[in-house]
């Protein structure tokens, strides 16, 4: 019975030994899962807006070099085809204006002249001037400038349909008549816009002439010489 009751205790006490034993083992410490990192979204970029310094930085063109002789007398030639004086006394010289010659030879003394200012306000002027005289007759030429510029000075299309040559004349009677006497070689240029005769008649031909006066490595406008055949 003794026995017995020794077993026992010595079981209980085994027993107990080993829920001790138990008990002191630490816990396992669980391990620890990963942080999840909130996925942030990266905020769309902004598209810089054009600045004044980077408009600046463009490269601005150059300014044009004045036009050839050629290139100025194709604006001048194209103003009076529109019969646009505005525009056309744009060109014209400061100091010797603007002379109208109705035909190849100039007369120096009795041909008319105009400043600038003075050819801008002809088109409005109903005042009837005298131009000229008729080749071959005392008939003077008395005409508005209105009138005049149908009869000698866009009595055709020379800017369409002209032939152009710059200080060479052109066309069946092909002279300059005075004009180098009065506007020389080494100070003027001019340039000839010549319509030739259809074929059915020699005598039906024009030539506006315009004369430009050098300055520098520019041009102004001197004369507009009208010339036709005359008996």
């Amino acid at each position: 019975m003794y026995l017995i009751k020794r077993l026992g205790l010595t079981i209980s006490i085994a027993a107990m030994l080993l829920l001790a034993a138990c008990s002191g083992e630490p816990e396992a410490t669980p391990e620890p899962s990963p942080t999840q990192t909130p996925q942030q979204t990266a905020a769309p970029q902004e598209t810089a807006a054009p600045t004044a310094t980077a408009a600046a930085e463009t490269a601005a063109p150059e300014e044009g070099t004045p036009p050839t002789v050629t290139e100025a007398a194709t604006t001048i030639m194209r103003a009076i085809k529109g019969n646009d004086m505005q525009q056309l006394s744009a060109w014209v010289d400061v100091e010797e204006g603007v002379r109208f010659s109705p035909y190849a030879s100039i007369d120096k003394q009795n041909d008319l002249m105009f400043t600038g200012e003075e050819l801008a306000a002809l088109p409005e002027d109903a005042t009837k001037l005298v131009w000229r005289t008729l080749v071959g007759s005392d008939q003077v030429i008395e005409l508005t400038f209105a009138d005049y510029y149908k009869q000698y000075i866009y009595d055709a299309d020379f800017f369409t349909e002209g032939e152009v040559s710059v200080n060479k004349p052109l066309g069946e009677e092909a002279n300059i008549g005075n004009l180098r006497e009065i506007y020389p070689a080494e100070s003027y240029d001019f340039v000839d816009y010549h319509i030739a005769s259809d074929g059915t008649d020699d005598r039906d031909w024009r030539t506006l002439r315009l004369v430009l006066k050098k300055v520098g490595s520019d041009h102004s406008l001197v004369g507009i010489i009208h010339n036709q055949w005359t008996p």
